[in-house]
């Protein structure tokens, strides 16, 4: 118990340990994973990517004729790649990149944009579901 009180007294003795970030530039390892990059002109829309993401950072809305649109939240991803591993057009449609900035979402409230398209694409998944089984009754 002493011992922990002096260390605690020592330590506010002490200057400060910061990094000096703006200057000197943060050292990324070499097995560094960073943001998740899109490009719709490869993808086959298979949704895999989707299915496996573990905290759903992606989503795809599905429109009523067919097509569907992909949505990513890169303040929910864990970067984790299994999603790029689960892609059959790796490196074409999906990849990792070390690239700076974060796509545009909402800052003041990102996860308040986000549980809304969740609920939208749900619902888009849901209304095209109901129009296929509608085409093929008739």
């Amino acid at each position: 118990m002493i011992s922990a009180i002096t260390k605690a007294f020592s330590n506010l003795l002490k200057k400060p340990y910061t990094c000096n970030y703006p200057v000197t530039p943060v050292i990324k390892p070499k097995n560094y994973r960073g943001l998740i990059k899109f490009n719709d002109e490869y993808c086959i829309w298979c949704d895999k990517c989707e299915k496996v993401c573990p905290p759903n950072a992606i989503i795809f809305k599905q429109f009523e004729d067919g097509h569907k649109v992909y949505n990513y939240n890169p303040y929910l991803c864990i970067y984790c790649g299994d999603c790029i591993r689960a892609c059959p057009k790796t490196g074409d449609a999906l990849w990792q990149c070390e690239e700076k900035g974060l796509p545009s979402i909402s800052k003041d409230a990102p996860n308040d944009d986000w549980f809304i398209l969740e609920k939208e694409a749900k619902q888009s998944r849901e209304n095209y579901k109901a129009i296929k089984a509608a085409k093929k009754k008739s």
